[in-house]
Parts: structure tokens; C-alpha cells; sequence
């Protein structure tokens, strides 16, 4: 396999992770960037196990969680979306929808790391580095998704009380976005 495909389909893998990483940052620009390193980090483990998981699934499965994991994604991210909508409408001191929280994360992580699944699984078949593999999605997945965040939480700083809203959205249109590019 070419090593320019493989980091071409490992910043694909991570447009996901980047569009999320925004709109979370948007939405949660009160945290610091240590908490967005630490979510990356998460992005880019979820971005390791995922493909690992799916080469060493093997292609019988393929075509099984080839027909949902846009499903999955898309009520992921549109869960959390309108989670962020509702909880924008309530005073700072009663909002319960917080990107730290464990549930929070694991949800984000599974959504934006399903393909990578996929991903391992149609990868099985080219016979190169397993470990090599995993390691580039893994790093381009924390990379981008940090910058995600960044980008996100200073362009939130800007839009006061709505950045939430707008979070959510984004979330609710990447997850519909998903489901369009698998229907379609």
C-alpha cells in the first residue's frame, strides 16, 4: 500500500473528528485547551482500537456493519446535537450536558470512529503493517481533532450564549451529512 494513500484515508478518517471537534469547542468554549488535549487524545485512541477492531473482525462482517454504521453515527451525533439545543435554552447553573462528562465522550468517540471500522476491515485485504496503519489514523485523528477544538473554542468566544446552539447544529448536520453520503 502506498504511504500517501494511507495518511490521504487517514485525514479523511478525521474530517469527522475535525467537524465535531469544532462544533464541541463552539459549544464549550469556557474549557481549557488541556481538557481538549485530553479529548483528542480519546479521538485519536477510539481512531487506533477501531480499525484494529475491524481487521481483526475480518471481512465476513463486513457487509453486516457496512449496512448500519451510518445509522449509528447519525443517532449518536443527533443525540448529543439536540442534548447541546436543550441544554442552551437553561441558566448556566442547571445545564447537565457537559463534554467532560464519561458518557459524553465515549458517544463522540464511537461516532466519529465508526468508519475507521470499516476502514480496518476493507484494509485486511492489502496485507501491510497492521500496527503501522492504526498508529497514522490514530495520529491523524488526534492531531486534527485538537485543532478542531481550538478552532472552535476561539471562534465560540465570540458568539456568547448562542455558541451552544450553533454546537449543536453543527453536530445535528454532520450526523444528517453521514447519513446522507451512505443513502445516497
Amino acid at each position: 500500500m502506498n504511504i500517501a494513500i494511507l495518511f490521504l484515508v487517514a485525514i479523511g478518517l478525521s474530517m469527522d473528528c475535525f467537524a465535531v471537534a469544532i462544533g464541541t469547542g463552539f459549544g464549550n468554549q469556557h474549557l481549557k485547551s488541556v481538557t481538549f488535549l485530553k479529548l483528542s487524545v480519546f479521538f485519536g485512541i477510539a481512531h487506533f482500537i477501531m480499525p484494529l477492531l475491524g481487521w481483526l473482525t475480518g471481512m465476513a462482517f463486513k457487509a453486516y456493519i457496512e449496512s448500519y454504521d451510518h445509522w449509528v453515527a447519525f443517532i449518536l451525533l443527533l443525540i448529543i446535537g439536540v442534548k447541546m439545543l436543550i441544554e442552551s435554552g437553561k441558566k448556566t447553573e442547571h445545564k447537565n450536558f457537559s463534554i467532560e462528562k464519561p458518557v459524553v465522550v465515549f458517544l463522540l468517540t464511537i461516532a466519529t470512529s465508526i468508519d475507521a471500522l470499516i476502514i480496518g476491515l476493507s484494509m485486511a485485504l492489502l496485507g501491510f503493517n497492521l500496527i503501522f496503519m492504526v498508529s497514522v489514523i490514530s495520529f491523524c485523528a488526534f492531531i486534527i481533532s485538537f485543532a478542531g477544538f481550538l478552532i472552535g473554542k476561539k471562534v465560540g468566544c465570540y458568539c456568547g450564549s448562542k455558541a451552544e446552539i450553533v454546537g449543536g447544529i453543527i453536530l445535528i448536520l454532520i450526523g444528517i451529512k453521514i447519513l446522507y453520503e451512505h443513502l445516497v
